[in-house]
């Protein structure tokens, strides 16, 4: 009878120096070496069936020996939850081991993107299509990008004929700028680390973006790890707040799948008062007041294109329109209110779309974000800046102070002022510790995921909020 826990399909086998995370990474030898973009050899190059290890070995770069591991994204789904019955089910019929870890298997291509994360996902494609690929095991270069990788099989390359500068984009700091990333960490262990993201700095690069915090990340978090941190969600550039990201692939891909898997969750029937393995709580000073003091909004929102063609907005889909759409639903909470026609609000997204919270305030509650001007910009027309308190005009000066590295300005920005900045704050999340599973995992593969604890983290406010909370409250 197969085995009714699925985490035993979902682990292969672990290194048994699984407890450093960081440290058994399967591109930390060898590949290092290998730095360029690479040009792709002439199909006539492996015309005398040149194996490695015999004359032109020169001809070939070789990989480190695979290693099974643990799938992460069927892992995220289970920790999530969200494990299909159907799956179940497929792998309670499978008679052998071998059918049911084939779920979990990995390909030729997934491997080598894996060891050389550096090289062009197309580039990888042409080299199969090319026949350039060999693998050990079959001793000639006939390795499709969908064959599994077994235990030991090393994968071989070919050396590129004319080397390409790297276009990886790493960052340089001077100590100033790194010790400011660093001021940032909330979090940090072997398999994560998660920042409070200050406002006006963007998530990730882009057109007319010169400095990204993924690209910071690069050269600012990576500490002794072989790996960069990657990211696993996204913050608006104007929002601040808990940002989390993976220190190795792995746990990258872990944390996604549960990401992803809240908002799939949530898109169905499962928005009741159920237990959350994954819980972000946002806090947000908005114009005006809801009707109720608490409530589920559940609007789906779709996207449409203004100024002719130059942008485009996020908005609430009704039936009767034509656009596609997708479900978002967020729960509320009134944290705080003040006599000057201000809201706290507490937000909860159950899904992850483009500018959910913001549309579902401005469009649904009728209450926009202060500072959010793309989506109320009606009702900031007539917003007058507050005066104020004696408290505060001791501090006058404060929003003077000197900017801070990368120009990031946390001080200026209150509804004492006349243009106040977005007061949209990632102030909580819960979710899981996914060091502990791994960690676990490795020693036991039918670990009891019940036993998994949870990480609590909370993120101050940026000055400026501070002091349009202190002024709500006076």
């Amino acid at each position: 009878m197969a085995n009714p826990n699925p985490l035993r399909h979902l682990l292969l086998r672990w290194p048994s120096n699984a407890a450093d995370l960081c440290s058994t990474r399967v591109c930390n030898t060898g590949i290092n070496h290998w730095r360029s973009r690479y040009s792709t050899a002439t199909p006539e190059s492996f015309a005398q069936d040149e194996k490695p290890g015999e004359k032109n070995d020169t001809n070939w770069f070789t990989l480190p020996p695979y290693t099974d591991t643990v799938n992460g994204a069927a892992l995220g789904k289970e920790i999530a939850g969200r494990w299909s019955e159907s799956r179940k089910d497929a792998i309670k019929d499978s008679k052998t081991q071998e059918s049911a870890t084939d779920v979990a298997s990995t390909t030729a291509l997934k491997w080598i993107l894996r060891c050389c994360p550096e090289l062009p996902r197309s580039l990888v494609q042409k080299l199969f299509r090319l026949r350039q690929v060999g693998k050990a095991s079959y001793m000639a270069p006939q390795v499709t990008a969908k064959d599994s990788m077994n235990l030991g099989d090393r994968i071989f390359l070919p050396v590129t004929v004319k080397e390409v500068p790297v276009e990886k984009k790493e960052l340089h700091c001077n100590g100033e700028e790194v010790n400011f990333i660093r001021s940032l960490e909330l979090y940090k262990d072997p398999a994560i680390i998660v920042v409070n993201k200050p406002p006006g700095m963007p998530v990730q690069g882009g057109i007319g973006i010169k400095t990204s915090l993924d690209e910071l990340a690069i050269t600012c978090l990576s500490y002794d790890c072989s790996e960069s941190p990657r990211l696993v969600h996204r913050l608006d550039r104007d929002c601040s707040g808990i940002l989390v990201m993976g220190r190795t692939q792995i746990s990258a891909t872990v944390l996604h799948s549960i990401f992803r898997e809240k908002t799939f969750g949530a898109s169905g029937n499962e928005t009741a008062n159920e237990k959350r393995v994954l819980e972000r709580r946002y806090w947000a000073l908005v114009i005006g007041s809801p009707r109720h003091p608490k409530g589920l909004v559940s609007a789906p929102l779709g996207k449409v294109v203004v100024d002719n063609g130059k942008s485009e907005r996020i908005t609430v889909v009704n039936n009767s329109q034509s656009l596609s759409s997708q479900h978002a639903v967020t729960k509320y909470k009134v944290i705080g209110s003040s006599s000057q026609g201000y809201t706290w609000l507490e937000l909860s997204p159950l899904t992850g779309r483009k500018h959910q919270l913001r549309v579902h305030c401005a469009e649904v509650l009728g209450t926009p974000i202060v500072g959010d001007y793309k989506y109320g910009w009606q009702a900031h027309r007539n917003l007058k800046p507050l005066s104020l308190s004696n408290v505060e005009s001791q501090h006058e000066e404060l929003p003077k102070r000197k900017n801070l590295p990368f120009g990031i300005n946390m001080h200026n920005g209150s509804i004492s002022e006349k243009h106040p900045r977005l007061h949209l704050h990632c102030k909580q999340m819960v979710l899981p510790n996914i060091t502990q599973v791994l960690q676990n995992l490795g020693q036991y593969s039918d670990y009891d995921l019940s036993q998994l604890e949870s990480l609590k983290l909370d993120a101050p406010m940026p000055s400026y909020m501070e002091r349009s909370w202190n002024i709500t409250n006076s």
